[in-house]
């Protein structure tokens, strides 16, 4: 306020001392949003000076110039600077005593102005000069943001009210106007009431002092009521459809979240799949490389056999070397035959007691064998018990499809039926609409749980089969690292044997030929050993194979139960959206009802058989009548 009054001091070369002390108490008001210059004689500088400070965001929302004696010139300084302003919401010209000058600049201010909300306008004579008044008429009717207008004591006739009809039918905001003590007569109340079946948005028209007939300010009564009633209804079937719309978006906001939820789940169960796929992986690629190894530790023990064949062949040079010498040893010979033979006893035993070793490993293996194929068989078993619970799954979404195909033909039926009773019986059938729709829902959420709950049951049975197979795994390696054991056993065995017989090759080159027969039976012994430990092996990945064959068919499964869900829910949708379509047939219905009512009572005024003594009871008994089908559509619709 205190910029506002220095700028008002800059621009005025003498400044008008009244309105500088007005402006200083204004500034330490409480209410800094006014500007009250009432009772003070303005010049035609000062005019000028408020105009050039009011345009633009001035810090004010209420300006009042009430009793100021303000020019032609001065009024038209101040409204062209009003024109451009957007923080005035009301303005007070009473008793100015405004003109043709004055009109013309009202009607310029109501075609540019898109901020004034009350317009004050009392004690002035804008109704005398029929040229600015119908100008200011022009303004008003363009204007769609003044909701208050009093125009009291103007001197406002018949042809004046004529042209404030023609503008209140352009106009779309105006909400009260007040014309009390004019001269608008007869024909002026009645060009007022006839614009009035045009404009549904004045709710009060105060035409008392105005020489009107009892009969059209009854009229004018009874439309204003009219409008009024229509307002109210209007704001609250708005409020009803903004309720109805922020329900239907809850319910799909609800569903979006379910589906995100599932497909979170979903997500979620595909990761952990990946991850047991690559763990499996993983777990193929060891054997793998234990098979490997194998193969590399068979190919150095056929290189040994290589070397120790190469060695015997230098042993039989040696020995065909040594023929000679056999003859003169002879007679050592059989003195030595008999040490010779006890050692061959002893070596026989000693064969034999190998033998038996091998053949009790041998057993122990084909007892492990025999365990393995039994766990097989028992897993086989239990995959086969999935299988049928997965079928057993699948019966009942179809049954539960079947079920809801039903529901949905009996519904449809009802519908029908309820049709036919449409006009007996609304609020039963919207009561058992919406159970139906309850009804339906439930069912719905229940066998969503249903299958949520066998769905984590299947995962958990895929994950005690996925324990079983780590288990059976953990077995297999520690078969397979008890049997490179016994192998480094035998390999060391050989070792010492080899070098025993390798010292004492001069002394018994008969026995080498028999201990070579015999390492040839361990190696065919071992070459078997190691062909049944990859059979082990590869039945074991056939296993794994038919794992991952059945991971997938879940999988697939899965995918089918979502493609299913996603039905259902775009099914839901679809009836949502026929019964919003439903919703909206009945508000035409409703608006065609409400403009038939308006047409009878336009008929009702217009007709001329009826006396104008039952004319306002027959208009009031219709208009009850349709107040109360409105509120029970409206009931209905709710």
């Amino acid at each position: 306020m205190e910029e506002f009054r220095r700028a008002y001091a800059r621009l005025c070369a003498a400044p008008q001392e009244a309105v500088l002390r007005r402006l200083r108490e204004l500034g330490g008001a409480p209410g800094r949003g006014r500007l009250d210059l009432a009772a003070q004689s303005l010049s035609l500088e000062t005019c000028g000076a408020l105009g050039r400070l009011l345009p633009g965001a001035a810090p004010f929302a209420e300006v009042v110039l009430g009793d100021c004696g303000l020019s032609e010139e001065g009024v038209k300084l101040l409204l062209h600077g009003l024109c451009s302003n957007t923080t005035v919401k009301s303005l007070d010209l009473k008793g100015n005593n405004l003109r043709t000058v004055g009109a013309e600049a009202l009607g310029k201010l109501l075609r540019q102005n898109k901020s004034i909300r009350r317009l004050i306008l009392e004690w002035n004579s804008l109704g005398v000069w029929e040229e600015g008044f119908s100008f200011f008429c022009q303004g008003l009717g363009a204007n769609n943001f003044l909701q208050r207008l009093d125009l009291r004591n103007n001197q406002i006739n018949h042809q004046g009210a004529g042209e404030l009809a023609v503008a209140l039918k352009q106009n779309a905001s105006l909400q009260e106007l007040d014309l009390r003590w004019n001269n608008i007569g007869l024909l002026g109340g009645r060009a007022l009431l006839n614009c009035l079946h045009s404009n549904k948005t004045l709710k009060r028209l105060e035409l008392a002092g105005n020489n009107v007939p009892s009969d059209i300010l009854k009229a004018v009564e009874q439309a204003m009521d009219h409008n009024q009633d229509r307002q109210t209804i209007l704001s609250e079937t708005q409020n009803r459809a903004y309720i109805l719309s922020k329900e239907v978006l809850s319910l799909k906001d609800e569903k979006t979240k379910q589906f995100l939820d599932l497909m979170d789940t979903i997500d979620k169960q595909r990761e952990e799949i990946a991850r047991n796929g690559r763990m499996s992986a993983a777990r193929v690629s060891q054997l793998q490389e234990a098979l490997d190894e194998q193969h590399s530790i068979m190919n150095s023990l056929k290189a040994k056999l290589q070397m120790t064949e190469a060695a015997l062949a230098l042993s039989e040079q040696k020995v065909h070397n040594l023929g000679e010498l056999l003859n003169a040893t002879k007679q050592e010979q059989t003195s030595m035959a008999e040490r010779h033979f006890t050692e061959l006893q002893q070596q026989k035993q000693e064969g034999a007691d190998r033998e038996g070793r091998l053949l009790r490993d041998l057993s122990a293996a084909s007892e492990k064998n025999l365990l393995l194929r039994n766990q097989v068989d028992e897993l086989e078993k239990k995959c086969k018990v999935q299988q049928d619970q997965l079928f057993q799954v699948k019966q009942d979404l179809t049954n539960t499809t079947a079920e809801l195909k039903l529901r949905a033909v009996q519904a449809e039926e009802r519908l029908e039926m309820e049709k036919r009773r449409f006009k007996q019986s609304l609020e039963d059938m919207e009561s058992l609409r919406v159970k139906e729709v309850d009804h339906m829902t439930q069912h719905i959420e229940a066998s969503e749980r249903s299958m949520q709950d066998r769905i984590q049951r299947l995962e958990a049975i895929r994950i005690a089969l996925e324990e079983e197979l780590s288990q059976v795994k953990a077995a297999a390696l520690t078969e397979r690292g008890q049997a490179e054991e016994e192998l480094i056993k035998v390999r060391n065995q050989a070792r010492l044997e080899e070098q025993q017989r390798l010292e004492h090759l001069e002394e018994k080159l008969r026995l080498m030929t028999e201990s070579r027969d015999e390492a040839q039976n361990c190696y065919l012994k071992q070459k078997q050993m190691v062909a049944e430990t990859q059979a082990k092996v590869n039945q074991l990945s056939l296993h794994a194979d038919g794992l991952r064959r059945r991971l997938e068919e879940l999988q697939q499964d899965l995918n089918s139960k979502e493609e299913e869900k996603v039905t259902e829910v775009n099914k839901v949708k679809v009836e949502l959206q026929e019964q919003i379509g439903h919703l909206q047939a009945e508000r035409t219905a409703q608006d065609g009802l409400r403009e038939k009512i308006a047409a009878l009572e336009r008929q009702l005024k217009g007709d001329g058989s009826f006396p104008a003594s039952q004319m306002p009871y027959q208009v009031i008994t219709a208009r009850h009548c349709w107040t109360k089908k409105v509120k029970s559509l409206c009931c209905w619709r709710s």
